[in-house]
């Protein structure tokens, strides 16, 4: 694992001297409750990287995935996407981003079909493969018509990170995305997320559990305690 410097540090972080077709966060500040979680942060991602952010409990890692995903405004700085501030151009960013957090985000009433259909709908629908193909490459083909609630939380989880692969979003920002599962359900993310770097995508996560990528890189960010 590659890895960068710690997020206190005033300059970006650069895996690369520019990504124009990336994703870049300048001079971050978080402040909540009065204490500053990070400042100073920055990076750049250029397509086909992973990023991992470390840290703590406390030390503002959601909080900074939801500054990413333009959920959580900073108290300082600004996060680009393809060269432009997020904040100028929500409407194309949001469709180009799948945010997947520490809930299931699911609707329990609707199947794991019914679940994909709508992420379609919510995003830029630049899909490539088909609904049951996206089921069965997230483990659930043959569950697809049960209710979501019937489904056990390692059954879930997969439901809810299959959109970004089957929607094709470009950046993919996963908050402790192997939570609840088991070894082929990790094995199974860790494949998703290896395959979305290979076609350019990009991707940031958090995560206490080690990643195992064997095809492509993973750099690493440090938030202090």
């Amino acid at each position: 694992m590659e890895s960068m410097d710690s997020a206190s540090a005033s300059p970006p972080l650069s895996a690369t001297a520019t990504a124009p077709d990336g994703f870049e966060a300048f001079d971050l500040h978080c402040v909540r409750h009065d204490r500053t979680l990070f400042a100073g942060l920055g990076f750049k991602l250029a397509p086909g990287q992973i990023l991992q952010i470390e840290g703590p409990n406390g030390s503002g890692k959601t909080s900074l995935l939801r500054m990413l995903c333009g959920l959580l405004l900073p108290a300082q700085g600004e996060v680009r996407w393809r060269g432009v501030d997020i904040q100028e151009q929500r409407t194309e960013f949001l469709a180009d981003v799948a945010y997947v957090g520490h809930l299931h985000g699911i609707k329990e009433d609707l199947t794991p079909r019914e679940n994909l259909r709508m992420a379609q709908a919510l995003g830029r629908a630049r899909r490539t493969i088909t609904l049951d193909q996206a089921l069965e490459k997230v483990g659930l083909y043959g569950f697809e018509d049960l209710p979501a609630r019937t489904l056990s939380a390692g059954q879930r989880r997969p439901c809810r990170a299959g959109p970004p692969a089957d929607i094709g979003c470009h950046l993919w920002v996963l908050d402790e995305p192997f939570t609840a599962l088991d070894r082929t359900g990790k094995a199974l993310i860790e494949s998703l997320l290896e395959m979305h770097s290979h076609n350019g995508g990009i991707a940031v996560l958090t995560t206490h559990q080690p990643v195992e990528l064997t095809q492509c890189a993973l750099l690493s960010l440090q938030l202090a305690a």
